[in-house]
C-alpha cells in the first residue's frame, strides 16, 4: 500500500481507532467464507510452522489501517494492505486475513491472488485451493480451474462424492456450457466407481444440450447406486421430453423397490396431475399425506385434484382437513370451500365462506362473487351496498366493480341509471375501453345514438382490433337501417378480426338481409343459430327465412324459441310483426 493512499484514509483511521479497539489480527483468525465451500469440512489441519516476524511499528500500523479500511468500506485498499502484510511476513494467519479480505470484496483477480499467497502459506490447509478453484472458475479461468478442482478432489479424495455434488452448481453457471461439461469430465474421468461423479457429468451434459450422455451417465450414476433418488429424478425428466409415460414408467418402477422415496414420489404425483391422469394422481396424494395426515398443503392438493374428478364431497371433506390443520393459508381455503358451496347450490353458506377470504389473490374475485349471489337472490339493493364497501386495489379493479353495478342497473331494467353511474366514471378514465364499450351499449340502448357512436370510434381508435367496438357499431346502423354500406364494412371488418364469433356472424346475416341478399343472409343466420340458439339470433333468422317465403320453418323456429325464452322482447315483438 502506498504512502498516498494512507493519507487518503488517514483521518478515518484516527477517528476509528479513537472509537473502536482494533482486532488483534496478529492471532489466528478464521477465515468467514461468503461462497459456498466446495466440499465438506475436513478435520482442522495441524497450524502451520510460523514466521519469526519482529511486530515493529510500520508492519503494525499497515495491519491496523488495513482492518480498519476494512470496517469503513474501503474493500480494495484493506485487501492491498493485509495482502502486502502477508507477503512480506510470510504469515499464513495473514494470509488467511487477507482471502478473508478477497471474499468479502468480490474481486475475482485480487481474490485469487490472495487465496494463492496462502495456498503457499498454509500448504496443510485444504480450504485455499477450494476457495481458488471456485474463484478461477467465476473469473472465467476455466483451464486453471481444472487443474484446482482436481487437486481439491486429490487431496480429500475420501469425501470426492460430497465434493462432486458441491462443483457441479458452480460448473452449472458457467456461462459456456460446452466448456463446462468438458470441465466435468475431466475431473470424473478418474472416478470411473463414483456415482456423484457420473451424476454431475449428466447435468452438465443436459445443460449442455447432449441428451444421449446425460441418459448415459445418469444409467451409469443408477447402476452405482440403485438407491440414490436424484438420478432417477434426472432419468425421469429426460425420458419425459421424449415420452411422457416413458418418463413416469421410470418414477413408477423405482417407487415399487423404494417406496419410501418421498422426494420422487411427489414428483411422481405431480406428473401424473399434469397428465391429468387424476384418480392415479390423487391416489399418490393421499399415500404422500397418510405419512403425515396433519399437512394442510398435501389436503389442499387431494382437494383439488378431487374438483378436476367432479368429487364434491371428496374435495369438501379434504378442504375442511386444510383448513382445521392451519398450516394452508385460510383465505385459500374459504375460498375453493365457497365454490364449492355454489357448486352444491348453497348461496348462502358459499357468501359465509366468501367473506372470509380476508386477504391473497382471491380476496377481490371474492367480494365480487358476494355482490353476484346476492343479485341472483334478488337482493339488488344489497348488492349494490356491498360493491360500494369493496376497497379496489388499482383503477382495473375499480372499473370492474362499476361494471359490474352497472350490470346489477340493467337487469333491474334501470338502465338511465346504469349509464349515469358508467359516465361520471368515464369522465375520471376517459381512455378506459371496458368503460368506453359498456357506455356506449348502454348509449344505444337509451337511443343515445350520437354518444354511442362516440364512444365506439374513440375505442376503435384506442383499440384497432378490437372485433366487438367494430360489431356493435356497425350493428346499432344496421338495426337502424342507416348507412348500411358503412354498416356493412363495420361487421365485416369484425368478421376478419374474430371469424368464429358467434354475434358477428348474426350481425354478418342480419347485414346481408339489409342489404336484400336473402340467401346469403340466411346461410350466415343458420351458422350463427347453430352454433347458439339465441332469441335474437331467432327472431333474425325467422323474419329472414318468413320474408324468403319459407314461413312453416320461420314459425318453428320462433315458436322453439318462445318455449325456452317466453318473456324475451325482441322475439314477442317480431312474432307480432308478422303474425298479428
Amino acid at each position: 500500500m502506498t504512502k498516498l493512499n494512507y493519507l487518503i484514509i488517514s483521518s478515518l483511521l484516527l477517528s476509528a481507532c479513537a472509537h473502536t479497539p482494533p482486532k488483534p489480527v496478529i492471532e489466528a483468525v478464521p477465515v468467514q467464507e461468503t461462497t459456498p465451500p466446495v466440499a465438506v469440512e475436513p478435520p482442522p489441519p495441524p497450524e502451520p510452522p510460523l514466521p519469526n516476524v519482529n511486530l515493529s511499528e510500520d508492519l503494525l500500523y499497515e495491519i491496523l489501517i488495513s482492518e480498519v479500511a476494512q470496517q469503513r468500506g474501503y474493500g480494495d485498499l484493506a485487501l492491498e494492505g493485509m495482502t502486502d502484510a502477508a507477503s512480506q511476513t510470510r504469515d499464513p494467519r495473514l494470509a488467511r486475513r487477507a482471502a478473508q479480505f478477497a471474499l468479502e470484496s468480490g474481486n475475482t483477480q485480487r481474490g485469487i491472488a490472495a487465496f494463492r499467497l496462502w495456498e503457499q502459506l498454509e500448504p496443510t490447509s485444504v480450504v485455499p485451493a477450494r476457495l481458488l478453484s471456485s474463484t478461477l472458475l467465476r473469473g472465467g479461468k476455466i483451464e486453471e480451474s481444472t487443474i484446482a478442482f482436481s487437486k481439491v478432489l486429490a487431496q480429500d479424495s475420501a469425501h470426492a462424492d460430497q465434493i462432486f455434488l458441491q462443483i457441479e452448481p458452480l460448473a452449472l453457471a458457467y456461462p459456456d456450457k460446452a466448456a463446462g461439461l468438458k470441465l466435468m469430465q475431466t475431473l470424473a474421468q478418474p472416478y470411473p466407481q463414483l456415482a456423484e461423479a457420473h451424476w454431475s457429468v449428466a447435468q452438465l451434459a443436459r445443460a449442455a444440450g447432449d441428451m444421449t450422455l446425460a441418459l448415459s451417465s445418469t444409467q451409469q450414476a443408477r447402476t452405482l447406486r440403485p438407491d440414490w433418488s436424484r438420478p432417477v429424478i434426472l432419468e425421469a425428466e429426460l425420458r419425459q421430453k421424449q415420452s411422457p409415460q416413458a418418463g413416469l414408467d421410470v418414477l413408477r418402477e423405482y417407487l415399487k423397490q423404494y417406496p419410501k422415496a418421498r422426494d420422487v414420489r411427489i414428483l411422481y404425483a405431480r406428473l401424473l396431475l399434469d397428465q391429468k391422469q387424476y384418480p392415479l394422481a390423487r391416489a399418490e396424494f393421499q399415500q404422500l399425506a397418510a405419512e403425515v395426515p396433519d399437512n394442510a398443503e398435501l389436503a389442499f392438493a387431494i382437494a383439488l385434484i378431487s374438483l378436476q374428478m367432479n368429487d364434491l364431497k371428496g374435495a369438501e371433506a379434504q378442504l375442511k382437513q386444510a383448513l382445521t390443520a392451519g398450516n394452508k393459508d385460510p383465505s385459500t381455503v374459504h375460498y375453493y370451500l365457497a365454490q364449492l358451496s355454489e357448486a352444491n347450490k348453497t348461496p348462502d353458506e358459499a357468501i359465509a365462506h366468501y367473506r372470509e377470504v380476508k386477504d391473497g389473490e382471491y380476496a377481490f374475485n371474492a367480494q365480487m362473487r358476494i355482490a353476484y349471489l346476492l343479485s341472483k337472490q334478488n337482493k339488488v339493493t344489497e348488492a349494490r351496498e356491498h360493491l360500494h364497501q369493496i376497497k379496489p386495489d388499482s383503477n382495473q379493479q375499480r372499473v370492474q366493480i362499476l361494471l359490474v353495478e352497472a350490470q346489477l342497473l340493467r337487469q333491474a331494467k334501470q338502465v338511465a341509471e346504469a349509464h349515469q353511474i358508467l359516465s361520471q366514471q368515464l369522465a375520471k378514465l376517459p381512455n378506459d375501453p371496458d368503460l368506453l364499450y359498456e357506455t356506449a351499449m348502454l348509449a344505444d340502448t337509451l337511443g343515445k345514438y350520437e354518444e354511442s357512436e362516440k364512444h365506439l370510434r374513440k375505442l376503435i381508435l384506442l383499440q384497432p382490433k378490437r372485433a366487438h367496438a367494430y360489431n356493435a357499431l356497425g350493428y346499432s346502423l344496421l338495426d337502424r337501417n342507416l348507412r348500411i354500406p358503412e354498416a356493412m364494412a363495420l361487421v365485416e371488418k369484425a368478421n376478419k378480426l374474430a371469424p368464429d364469433d358467434i354475434a358477428i356472424m348474426d350481425s354478418m346475416g342480419w347485414g346481408y338481409y339489409r342489404s336484400g341478399k336473402l340467401e346469403e343472409s340466411i346461410k350466415w343466420l343458420k351458422r350463427a343459430f347453430a352454433g347458439n340458439p339465441d332469441p335474437e339470433i331467432a327472431s333474425h333468422l325467422g323474419e329472414v327465412l318468413w320474408t324468403h317465403g319459407e314461413k312453416e320453418e320461420a314459425q318453428k323456429i320462433w315458436q322453439d324459441s318462445l318455449k325456452t325464452n317466453p318473456d324475451n322482447a325482441l322475439l314477442q315483438t317480431v312474432i307480432k310483426k308478422f303474425i298479428p
